[in-house]
């Protein structure tokens, strides 16, 4: 059942994609594994999401395709019928938790304070969004809470706010399984046919995650 989260742990850097149009799909899919980065999250912040999680699933299947912005049953419906692999949501809300665990469908909630994080880890989640996570107190705000919870083995996708520059103070965390960002993909260069700059920064991406992991 946690098969896609293990990829996400290995890779540890997940784009976070909002696209507009399914002709865009498989170019977009393409850019990333030229890339070297078989991962992505396409949030439900268009009303081509489906669309787009379905055909790339279809004509990509090599891709770890998660669907982001699950706000409600409905998309999570949606998002299962696409036939993505793992789920992730800006907040937290137990009727989704449920019916994600239900479905052994993977799927990592929002949180932001302790008690967001106390109500997650009681429905069942081991691995959560800490979202907004430059707003929310960056780094320094995600090791103070997460302190607490370290004996439960829990693991965090902090995205929001973060930045190439950036990745390097959120992946030296212990408890930071990797790191969501839209600026590998931003949906400006989707729409422009700017794949080679996609494919660019993922390769810069993934290398930077492997040079940190090593030092």
């Amino acid at each position: 059942m946690n098969a896609p989260f293990d990829i996400i742990r290995r890779i540890g850097v997940v784009p976070v994609i909002a696209i507009e149009r399914t002709q865009d799909a498989v170019p977009l899919a393409d850019a990333l594994l030229e890339g070297g980065l078989p991962v992505a999250e396409i949030t439900f912040r268009t009303v081509a999401a489906a669309e787009v999680i379905a055909t790339m699933h279809e004509k990509r299947p090599e891709l770890c395709l998660g669907a982001g912005t699950i706000l409600d049953l409905p998309t999570l419906d949606l998002a299962l019928k696409a036939g993505a692999a793992y789920g992730l949501a800006p907040g937290f809300d137990g009727a989704i938790v449920g019916a994600a665990l239900r479905a052994r469908f993977p799927f990592a909630p929002g949180i932001m304070t302790p008690s967001d994080l106390t109500a997650a880890a009681a429905a069942g989640s081991r691995l959560v969004k800490f979202f907004p996570a430059g707003a929310a107190g960056g780094p320094a705000m995600l090791a103070a809470i997460a302190a607490p919870f370290a004996h439960l083995g829990l693991g965090f996708i902090p995205t929001g706010g973060i930045s190439e520059d950036s990745m390097g103070d959120w992946l030296r965390l212990k408890a930071v399984s990797a790191i969501g960002g839209s600026w590998i993909a931003p949906t400006a260069d989707i729409r422009d046919g700017r794949f080679a700059d996609i494919t660019r920064r993922a390769k810069a991406a993934v290398a930077e995650v492997a040079r940190l992991r090593a030092a």
